[in-house]
């Protein structure tokens, strides 16, 4: 015999209640229930079992709701609840707020710094594995699909984006990924930050300019970012726009060249693109020309960039018309705010009461596009701020070179663009544009 304290101890629902005591009872194998004083062994009981486990059942799922209700009530508070255990970079103090731990958050940094000099999360993954670095588990190798995650989570920035998943089943507790199925709850500095939110958003633009890579035509022709080589991804064809892929050519491996093709010209020929190949040797040899330039004259370059984003801050920036746009979306609010409650009152014409409301809401979609512009413009500005300061240090830091330095590329260059066979245009990160023949 089996004695338990109760039904809803024994099983989740009332099909797996009966199917277990079933297969028990075939075996000669009763259960007896404390609480509600069953014994299995009796067959007159089965009906009551059956009525009891369904009570039981409803009784798990009215628990269930009601510790969801209480999760969402400290959701909507902007409380946090994050298992440090599974998160590097993090612990809990005393009072169970989230604390830097500064060993683990120096590898955290050391995965945005390298994303962002151009390493793919499979380079990453195999660099911090190489170095013997243990992952937040303990475990010694890394995979790309753990950094991936690292550089999207908005929790490395001090802000929390609460209930990304949702309990799906009551009974078995599987949890799913919220796609609009709960509201979701978006808290700003709710935790010290390892990451500043400049360096953030520019992984996160980094991120989509990868994902967009594409050498040409449509998403089956889709060109995949890689770190392999340094120009990997980052020149592009003046002509058509298409990424530019590396090629060997020679005969043999001792009278073999490197050159970087048009994608569009290899795949469709000449006649779709007339751009020639690219000798890899002379690219390299025009970057440390534009980098002494830049070395040489690095107050007068970091001035031109702090220039060009002042420009474009300003010409973007036009508080008063700020203030405008803010002042007539209060009043909106204020406008539908009170429709709304008129019409519970006095019970407006439908298709009236249709027309005004849906006119104010988009008078009021256009102004937060509007406003939404301004401080894209402001956010891009920023990083590219915290930009120029990392390309100031590095600078500061190296003297003229006489052969290809792979770091020093990737933190400058944006991408290259193919003018003609003999001329190229350096798109450093910045915006700024340093032509150079090759």
């Amino acid at each position: 015999m089996i004695i338990i304290k109760s039904i809803r101890q024994f099983a989740r629902s009332t099909l797996d209640c009966l199917i277990y005591v079933r297969i028990l009872k075939e075996k000669g194998i009763g259960v007896y229930f404390e609480k509600e004083n069953i014994d299995t062994m009796d067959s007159k009981e089965e009906v009551l079992l059956t009525i009891l486990s369904s009570l039981a059942q409803d009784e798990s799922r009215s628990i269930s709701e009601n510790s969801r209700w209480g999760i969402v009530r400290r959701f909507q508070q902007g409380k946090v609840r994050v298992n440090h255990k599974k998160f590097m970079g993090y612990d809990k103090d005393e009072n169970g707020e989230l604390i830097i731990n500064e060993e683990q958050a120096k590898i955290v940094r050391r995965i945005f710094k390298e994303y962002l000099e151009g390493k793919s999360a499979d380079k990453i993954a195999e660099g911090l594995t190489k170095d013997g670095i243990p992952t937040v588990t303990g475990k010694r190798k890394w995979h790309p699909t753990v950094i991936t995650k690292m550089l999207k989570n908005e929790k490395y920035k001090g802000d929390a984006l609460l209930q990304k998943t949702i309990t799906v089943d009551f009974l078995t507790h599987k949890r799913a990924k919220n796609e609009g199925q709960a509201p979701q709850y978006y808290v700003e500095n709710s935790h010290p930050a390892i990451i500043s939110k400049e360096i953030f958003e520019a992984v996160q633009k980094e991120m989509k300019r990868r994902s967009e890579l594409r050498g040409f035509g449509d998403k089956e022709r889709r060109s995949k970012h890689s770190s392999k080589y340094p120009f990997s991804g980052k020149i592009f064809c003046g002509s058509c726009g298409a990424v530019y892929r590396r090629k060997r050519w020679g005969p043999t491996k001792k009278y073999k060249k490197y050159v970087w093709n048009c994608r569009t010209r290899e795949k469709q020929g000449v006649d779709a693109c007339g751009m020639k190949a690219v000798d890899e040797e002379k690219l390299k040899a025009a970057f440390v020309r534009v980098a002494n330039k830049v070395i040489k004259d690095s107050d007068g370059f970091i001035k031109k960039m702090m220039g060009n984003i002042e420009k474009v801050l300003n010409e973007n920036k036009d508080e008063a018309k700020l203030k405008t746009i803010d002042s007539r979306l209060a009043e909106l609010r204020e406008q539908i705010t009170n429709l709304i409650r008129l019409n519970s009152r006095s019970n407006i014409d439908r298709d009236i009461y249709d027309e005004e409301y849906n006119r104010l809401v988009l008078e009021m979609e256009n102004l937060r596009n509007q406003r939404l512009a301004y401080t894209k413009t402001e956010m891009e500005c920023k990083n590219n701020y915290f930009r120029v300061r990392e390309i100031e240090r590095i600078l500061d830091e190296h003297e003229l070179i006489n052969s290809f330095d792979e770091e020093l590329f990737r933190v400058l260059v944006e991408k290259i663009r193919v003018v003609s066979l003999v001329e190229v245009e350096f798109v450093l990160k910045t915006g700024l544009v340093v032509r150079e023949i090759i």
